[in-house]
């Protein structure tokens, strides 16, 4: 059943009540049929769909939204909880399905369905019951959008993203994973903490997987434009390496600290989807470290891989990765989070 948004076919018999109460104007063209229209799909409406949703509405990035699920129910009250505050919103066109023709012509979908893992569950299994999930989804999307751009942000991100590039049959540039780009910002975030800036004066990436065996580009940090480290050093400022280690792992566990509080993590992950989102679509030539194919990048080889790196985003998907001179400490952590990713997707035999 498709549920869709306002229609203006609500007078006698379904009459079209805007072509009586709007009266044209004398020697008036049509609308143009240039003028691009964005559509984006939402596949999942759980809490970081919505926050998704809600985002891109407040946002105006939009000119329709299709919401995807396999819950019909929420999904209708979802959709109508979304409508009601359409005085108060950019003009959206929403619409709700659990039929995935409503996704026809978008320009980006946005994956955020998944399972939750089970009680006693191994992580293998959760992965391959979350791939077996991708499997009903992503084909169909492909199929009512060949051209769109797949943004995955299910998790275990990497791996779901490979499984999405390889079920959709799309060229890597046109899937993207939401990677590391929140891992980034809360990265940011902390370095401004310690040094009392705005975050936004920081330059600073997590690379590699999305989990543990990410990789804290601690070389290329800069405030203001002003490299740290390589400041510390010709000022002949002391600093411990274990401070910096302790920064990185606070922002690999800093999901988990919100879980723990609040039971899921939703604003700050529908914000990042957002942001990677106006990117796109909106051609900013931005860089983002998402999740990547990164086969021949920094010496990874060992089979085909997604991870993050700094990529070059705009309309056209992964316009590139940037060519950022790492140590070689961090090529090395960066190749062992490759080979961690890629040891468990040989497991899954896909």
């Amino acid at each position: 059943m498709q549920m869709n948004g306002s229609s203006s076919s609500f007078g006698p018999g379904g009459l079209d009540l805007a072509q009586s109460f709007f009266k044209p104007i004398q020697n008036g063209a049509p609308p143009s049929t240039t003028k691009r229209h964005t559509k984006i799909s939402v596949v999942g409406v759980g809490n970081v769909g919505m926050a998704i949703a809600q985002t891109i509405l407040t946002q105006n990035l939009a000119d329709e939204l299709a919401l995807v699920d396999a819950k019909p129910d929420m999904l209708r009250g979802e959709m109508l909880d979304l409508q009601h505050a359409a005085a108060f919103l950019p003009r959206t066109k929403i619409s709700a399905s659990a039929d995935y023709s409503v996704t026809v012509g978008s320009d980006l979908c946005i994956v955020t369905a998944g399972a939750r893992q089970k009680p006693g569950e191994s992580r293998l299994n959760l992965l391959q019951r979350n791939v077996a999930l991708l499997s009903d989804i992503i084909p169909p999307l492909a199929k009512h959008s060949p051209d769109s751009i797949l943004l995955i942000v299910s998790n275990p991100v990497d791996l779901l993203t490979y499984v999405s590039w390889k079920l959709s049959g799309f060229p890597s540039n046109r899937v993207i994973g939401s990677g590391t780009n929140l891992d980034s910002s809360r990265f940011r975030f902390l370095i401004a903490d310690h040094l009392n800036v705005n975050a936004q004066d920081v330059q600073a990436y997590i690379v590699g997987e999305h989990g543990d065996t990410s990789v804290a580009l601690w070389s290329t940090i800069s405030i203001g434009g002003v490299p740290v480290l390589s400041f510390l050093e010709k000022q002949q400022i002391a600093y411990e390496k274990q401070t910096l280690e302790n920064i990185h792992k606070e922002v690999i566990d800093s999901a988990y600290e919100v879980i723990n509080l609040k039971g899921y993590t939703s604003w700050a992950i529908g914000y990042s989807v957002v942001n990677l989102a106006r990117s796109l679509l909106r051609d900013q030539r931005k860089i983002h470290p998402v999740s990547v194919f990164a086969k021949g990048f920094y010496g990874i080889d060992g089979g085909d891989v997604f991870l993050s790196l700094p990529a070059h985003l705009g309309r056209g998907g992964v316009l590139g990765v940037t060519n950022i001179h790492l140590t070689d400490e961090e090529v090395e952590k960066l190749r062992k989070s490759a080979e961690t990713i890629l040891e468990v997707q040989n497991q899954l035999g896909f």
